[in-house]
């Protein structure tokens, strides 16, 4: 056997095996959930090119109403606003009067402000979404993997510079051990039992306005409930 034969046909190690994630502990939960919102600025969005930007916006904005419905502490943060553009309006709605962190540095995890405002949180599980995902998005969901981080990546809230820029971010971010969702999946994790009376009806009001058919059909739902039957001509 040759030497490139052994070295590629050798059994992995303990760190070259990959660790899967599972179990009911894996899912995410309101209280240890942090979410960050990355550059969702004019710059970013003018060259999106792996999604429609309207979607980007609302689907954006459906995790960001989410978040709050569940009391998730949602980071905000930017990069050279004065060159790239302030924060989409309608995101900054959802959190009137809440600071946002401006920053210098790409990789947002180089960020000491950003960073230290998540750890004051105490939660764990890092929830990240942003544009772009190749640049943005990646450097500090690896960053903080390698830190022992729990981070999941809001897939339909981020977006490329290309179908393939925003595709092989998602590849290397799962090979670095990070998990990916869209924003309604990560919604519905929140809830998980609509018995949580407290929280179902403030997402079924972020459903209606901004998960499309999903709404509509709930909508028509009630329509149908609330409809007499006719009765039967006598």
């Amino acid at each position: 056997m040759s030497f490139e034969q052994t070295r590629f046909n050798k059994p992995p190690t303990q760190d070259e095996t990959m660790t899967f994630r599972n179990g009911l502990d894996s899912l995410l939960r309101p209280e240890d959930s942090v979410l960050v919102l990355i550059d969702h600025q004019p710059y970013q969005l003018a060259n999106l090119n792996s999604h429609e930007p309207m979607m980007v916006i609302n689907n954006t904005v459906g995790l960001a109403k989410a978040a709050k419905a569940f009391g998730v502490p949602t980071i905000l943060t930017t990069v050279i606003a004065e060159r790239g553009g302030k924060l989409f309006p309608q995101i900054a709605d959802v959190f009137p009067g809440q600071e946002i962190i401006d920053r210098t540095f790409i990789n947002t995890w180089e960020d000491k402000t950003t960073v230290d405002a998540v750890k004051a949180t105490g939660r764990k599980q890092l929830i990240i979404a942003g544009l772009w995902t190749e640049v943005c998005v990646a450097m500090p969901t690896i960053q903080a993997l390698g830190e022992g981080w729990d981070v999941t990546v809001v897939t339909d809230a981020s977006g490329g510079t290309s179908v393939e820029a925003h595709e092989v971010a998602i590849h290397r971010m799962i090979a670095a051990g990070a998990n990916m969702m869209t924003w309604l999946a990560v919604a519905s994790e929140w809830q998980r039992d609509w018995a949580r009376m407290d929280t179902a009806v403030k997402i079924t009001d972020v459903v209606v306005q901004h998960a499309g058919g999903s709404g509509i059909a709930y909508l028509w739902e009630q329509q149908l409930l609330n409809t007499p039957v006719p009765g039967t001509a006598g």
